[in-house]
């Protein structure tokens, strides 16, 4: 099996004395791309997508990153919660990764994962591709978060407890 690198960043414009722009949250995505390589040239192609997120979940931690499986994140409508989605794994609270394991990637694939990036107060997503050649994309939301990005990912109803106290009330339980 022919093992795949990793593209090297361009730093020929710093070596002429350019100005190399930040990428957002730099160090934590070169981090989580490594293990991307190391899953992708450990396990090769062909496994379903939960596979790979499992090794991709080991390593991760293995690194020692704070990683979600399967997280809900909240969708905002304004300062609205209008619904949920799940991110396959959300790594410091602030990464939203989505994976996929298929031949090919779809342009929907991207755009979902941007519309997820803009619903939410998530800032930065990356694709991942286990495919017959890996790939990723790094998918940045244009808009500023309005609160921390962590309280996105978590319940609606745990950012309102009063409305959650009003629904347990009505039906005669306690709190959940």
């Amino acid at each position: 099996m022919r093992l795949m690198k990793r593209k090297q960043p361009d730093l020929e414009p710093v070596a002429r004395g350019g100005d190399r722009r930040e990428l957002v949250d730099e160090a934590l995505t070169r981090e989580v791309i490594g293990g991307f390589y190391k899953v992708y040239n450990t396990m090769g192609h062909g496994f379903l997508e939960s596979v790979y997120a499992k090794a991709f979940f080991i390593e991760l931690l293995k690194r020692g990153l704070r990683v979600g499986r399967e997280v809900t994140v909240t969708a905002f409508y304004e300062q609205y919660p209008v619904g949920r989605f799940r991110v396959d794994l959300l790594v410091e609270g602030r990464l939203a990764l989505e994976l996929k394991a298929g031949r090919t990637t779809v342009p929907e694939d991207r755009r979902q994962l941007q519309n997820w990036l803009r619903a939410s107060n998530l800032t930065l997503g990356l694709l991942f591709h286990f495919g017959p050649r890996p790939a990723f994309y790094r998918l940045i939301s244009e808009k500023k978060p309005r609160r921390d990005p962590a309280v996105s990912a978590r319940s609606a109803s745990s950012q309102f407890p009063e409305k959650a106290q009003r629904r347990s009330d009505a039906s005669g339980r306690g709190p959940d």
